[in-house]
């Protein structure tokens, strides 16, 4: 139920906590406010799932987004069950859950378009064009991008405008455009840096830093997710600071570096399971398996390998999948 709370915006600390990306203060601020009926109230519960997603507590953020969606519906709230429906969906799409990802993400999109939210309808957009990706279907990720871009730009939101950027570079590094993924990504780094935001420039970084290991400059590469780690440990991102993990163990592993490697990669794969982050543990395990058999462990590299080509046939994560089996027939 929605109880009224004086005050002409009960939510505003929490809000700027939120629009500002203090997701961890965000999400303590919720824990610790004393009045339960704030704390029950949707739209506080809707801004402490948003924190939570971002920080990676997906057991914290599928609650309190399922009881404030529930307000919502009950009270006929469409803008706020809107905005609850898409986080939802990037509940589902973490959690591996891909078909009620999709559901929510067009269910948010149509209502959008009914409410004329653009800005809604570049973020569901986005979502889709990245379900899109996963599935190996760059055509229709890329249009969806581009038209997520087109609002983003109009509505002078360069959070949006840095998401889209580095989602474009991963589809343009999937079909070995180079060129078009290194400006993607120097466009969305561009606009990290202007921001300031740790949260921002690290997840850019490991895609900048994945981008120049794919093109053998492994050095930089190293460089970049040196500082992405960095930086994602000082913005308290797990997800973000296993993903760069990930990728200094496929550096690790380039240079020989295998003891290190495996480190890496096993502690990524584990903060990516805890998380329940699939796609993350699905790739972390991937490189785990080529590390554990360059140090001739076959059969514990062939158990993960397995379960790692399981997690992207659950996703069906196709190129992925493709990708990963190219490799280990060659190397």
């Amino acid at each position: 139920m929605n109880v009224p709370i004086a005050s002409d915006d009960p939510f505003r600390e929490l809000r700027t906590l939120v629009a500002t990306g203090r997701f961890r203060e965000a999400v303590e601020h919720y824990r610790v406010a004393s009045d339960p009926r704030w704390r029950q109230h949707p739209e506080a519960q809707l801004l402490a799932a948003t924190s939570a997603t971002r920080i990676g507590d997906f057991r914290l953020a599928a609650p309190l987004a399922e009881a404030a969606e529930n307000s919502f519906r009950t009270q006929a709230d469409r803008d706020g069950r809107m905005r609850t429906t898409n986080l939802l969906g990037a509940l589902a799409w973490e959690q591996g859950r891909l078909t009620d990802a999709e559901e929510r993400f067009g269910e948010a999109l149509s209502l959008a378009r009914d409410l004329n939210d653009s800005l809604m309808t570049a973020r569901a957009s986005n979502n889709l064009a990245s379900l899109a990706q996963l599935n190996d279907r760059p055509d229709a990720a890329m249009s969806l991008y581009r038209s997520a871009l087109v609002s983003y730009q109009r509505l002078g939101d360069r959070r949006g405008l840095i998401e889209t950027y580095h989602n474009l570079s991963l589809v343009f590094r999937h079909a070995g455009r180079w060129q078009d993924a290194e400006e993607a990504t120097a466009q969305a780094l561009r606009l990290a840096e202007t921001l300031d935001d740790p949260a921002l420039i690290a997840p850019v970084l490991t895609g900048l830093a994945e981008l120049r290991l794919v093109t053998e400059r492994v050095e930089l590469a190293r460089q970049d997710a040196l500082r992405a780690s960095e930086l994602a440990r000082r913005a308290g991102d797990a997800l973000v600071s296993a993903e760069a993990g990930r990728i200094l163990a496929l550096i690790y592993l380039a240079i020989g570096q295998l003891d290190e490697a495996l480190r890496a990669a096993s502690a990524a794969r584990q903060v990516a399971s805890r998380h329940q982050s699939t796609l993350l543990e699905a790739e972390a395990g991937a490189a785990e398996a080529r590390v554990l058999r360059a140090l001739g462990r076959s059969e514990a590299a062939e158990e993960r390998r397995v379960e790692a080509r399981r997690l992207f046939a659950q996703l069906n994560a196709t190129k992925w999948l493709q990708e990963f089996d190219a490799v280990w027939e060659v190397n």
